[in-house]
């Protein structure tokens, strides 16, 4: 079982401080084992929560900063204070300097600056404080358009629901697609979020309501080796082209065909942790047609090859 450290400190953000223990808290095994255990950990027993820039609550957090040991990864979540204690910041040096994978979640980011972790290191933070924290610290290459940035293990997530992205990543990270995507359908996870940095996992783009357009996305998601077209897809709705894309777009934020691309990468990627198969059956057997297709798409949604993804993400026994 992995552990999982959440620094606080006061005026830290109740949402963002709450949200690991219930994400990394519902990863469980095949088996039903849990796969986490999550520590708040504290400078002081006794700190103040905020909420919507204000003062909301106080908590006794369970664990002082010795909890920090045994920690493989220590998450910081949303401050709102710059004025950083500096046991926090000498805790996460150590903690780095003992190999240990930081994160930080929206205005988190900016105690791993201050701690100096970040310097000359791309990261994500909340937009609409990016310019003010990279004026504090200037080596940090802050991008303020991306959901989150993975540079190894340093990792920090843009602001709120941003850091679901970010602790779902991680536990595809240490645990692969099934987990994390099970996980997201516990907490019922929103649709993918065009733009920015390509995420690592797999949504569904629910469409809610109409049920008829998802009939037509599980019709389509079972013929993905097929070359399906526009006009097939609207066929099977039953209602013109002009009126299928309207409907996609307000469901997903997608086309058709961009959602059907996403749907042959996201296949591609099941295939390659799960199987021994190779990139050219892959590429046929989601659509693709040839392997150079299936690399280009990689590439282009996900700014990696399926070389890579594979070696980072392969399953333990792949068929």
């Amino acid at each position: 079982m992995r552990t999982i450290a959440v620094l606080a400190f006061d005026t830290v953000v109740g949402f963002e401080l709450a949200m690991p223990g219930q994400i990394f808290g519902s990863a469980r095994s095949a088996d039903g084992e849990a796969l986490y255990r999550v520590r708040i950990c504290a400078p002081s027993p006794d700190i103040q929560v905020n909420a919507a820039g204000g003062p909301s609550h106080r908590m006794l957090a369970p664990f002082g900063l010795d909890g920090l040991d045994g920690a493989g990864t220590v998450i910081v979540p949303a401050h709102e204070t710059d004025d950083i204690p500096p046991v926090i910041l000498d805790a996460l040096r150590r903690k780095h300097s003992d190999g240990a994978r930081v994160a930080s979640i929206c205005t988190g980011a900016e105690v791993l600056a201050a701690a100096g972790l970040l310097d000359d290191r791309p990261a994500a933070t909340h937009w609409r404080h990016a310019d003010r924290i990279a004026r504090r610290f200037p080596r940090v290459r802050f991008d303020a358009s991306v959901l989150y940035v993975d540079d190894g293990r340093v990792l920090t997530g843009a602001g709120v629901s941003a850091g679901i992205d970010l602790c779902l990543h991680l536990i595809r990270r240490d645990h692969g697609a099934a987990v994390a995507a099970e996980v997201a359908r516990r907490i019922v996870m929103a649709p993918e979020r065009g733009g920015g940095q390509a995420q690592f996992i797999p949504w569904d783009n629910d469409p809610g309501d109409d049920r008829q357009l998802a009939d037509t996305m599980t019709w389509a998601r079972a013929r993905l080796h097929a070359p399906l077209t526009l006009d097939e897809l609207a066929a099977h709705a039953r209602v013109s082209v002009r009126t299928l894309i309207r409907r996609f777009r307000e469901q997903t934020s997608q086309t058709p065909l961009q959602w059907l691309i996403g749907q042959r990468v996201q296949r591609a990627r099941e295939l390659l942790e799960t199987t021994n198969l190779d990139m050219e059956d892959i590429a046929r057997r989601c659509g693709f047609g040839v392997a150079t297709a299936l690399r280009h798409q990689f590439r282009r949604r996900l700014a990696t090859t399926p070389t890579a993804y594979r070696q980072a993400f392969r399953s333990e026994h792949p068929a």
